[in-house]
């Protein structure tokens, strides 16, 4: 099984570890943990599922309560195909499931953990305007 470390990415300059001299009161900081490659593929699946402004709203509003598709519709006022595009993308990516009522689905959030990286990446997005995160470096 392949792993991606911090040895697998390339080095910015070749130097030996030995000649590694870290600057003055810079401390030598331990490896981060490795995860096999297929964790990291799904991880980036499941962020790319999420990566679109109305399945970040659609995941908000199933953070409150599981809801049939035309109240996503009433509450985000986006067109009912659009939604149940979105919703399908979400549920290929296990982050929503349906449940049927009648003649109705009902969407809820498979696991609250991917709300929250939702919540924490809105959150994120308001802390500061656009040309701060421009200007970072």
């Amino acid at each position: 099984m392949q792993f991606v470390t911090s040895e697998a990415a390339p080095a910015r300059m070749p130097h030996d570890a030995d000649e590694h001299v870290h600057s003055p009161g810079r401390t030598e900081v331990a490896p981060a943990p490795s995860y096999p490659a297929q964790t990291l593929a799904a991880a980036g699946d499941l962020l790319r599922a999420l990566a679109a402004p109305v399945r970040i709203a659609l995941v908000l509003e199933l953070r409150a309560a599981p809801r049939c598709v035309h109240e996503l519709v009433a509450a985000l006022g986006v067109a009912q195909p659009l939604i149940s595009q979105h919703l399908r993308v979400l549920k290929s990516a296990g982050v929503v499931a349906g449940e049927r009522h009648g003649r109705e689905v009902v969407y809820r959030l498979v696991d609250e953990h991917l709300a929250h990286i939702v919540v924490d990446a809105v959150t994120h997005a308001q802390e500061d305007g656009p040309a701060d995160r421009r200007n970072r470096s």
